[in-house]
């Protein structure tokens, strides 16, 4: 029998980072987005069962070990931190690392989030059922929604794929909210 994960939180999340902080090697910066992103940087009530994110430079992959050391000891799944989202980092605008929110900062390891508008753009990208309501909260964030327009055009002239479907969903969104 599959148990349920159990949603992730502030506090559990800040002994993860800690613990994943103290087992690093090197110093390691993680940009996260998702859930996690909303939850932690702009407050809004999600449910999230694990942390999307990648590293500044080098893999997941180079923290494995440490990584389900962590989910150990704090009692997460083995795959609690993951890149899942990082295979769609290719839509993000160049300048996005200007927007970063600190969500954490240990002995190595910093922790980041992507700014109002990059998750936007990549909820707009998901286009999932349950990005619609994360997409509108974002919305509520008031954020610069030029940015946001500008980038899915970008990506659209590029014939990027998917990007006219994110631009109808925020187009969708914005009417909704």
């Amino acid at each position: 029998m599959i148990r349920p994960r159990p949603p992730l939180d502030a506090a559990i999340l800040g002994r993860a980072f800690r613990a994943l902080d103290a087992l690093l090697p090197r110093p390691v910066t993680l940009v996260v987005g998702g859930g996690t992103a909303m939850m932690l940087a702009y407050g809004l009530p999600v449910r999230t069962t694990d942390v999307d994110a990648y590293p500044v430079s080098g893999s997941l992959d180079d923290l494995a070990e440490q990584i389900r050391e962590v989910a150990r000891a704090v009692g997460l799944a083995s795959d609690w931190l993951n890149p899942h989202f990082e295979t769609f980092a290719h839509v993000l605008p160049t300048d996005y690392g200007s927007r970063l929110r600190p969500l954490f900062a240990g002995e190595r390891l910093r922790v980041t989030a992507l700014g109002v508008e990059d998750l936007l753009v990549m909820k707009c990208f998901a286009g999932r059922e349950k990005d619609v309501g994360h997409a509108r909260a974002l919305l509520r964030r008031q954020p610069d929604l030029s940015l946001v327009e500008r980038r899915l055009e970008e990506l659209a002239a590029r014939g990027v794929r998917g990007a006219a479907d994110a631009a109808d969903f925020l187009d969708d969104i914005r009417e909704g909210a």
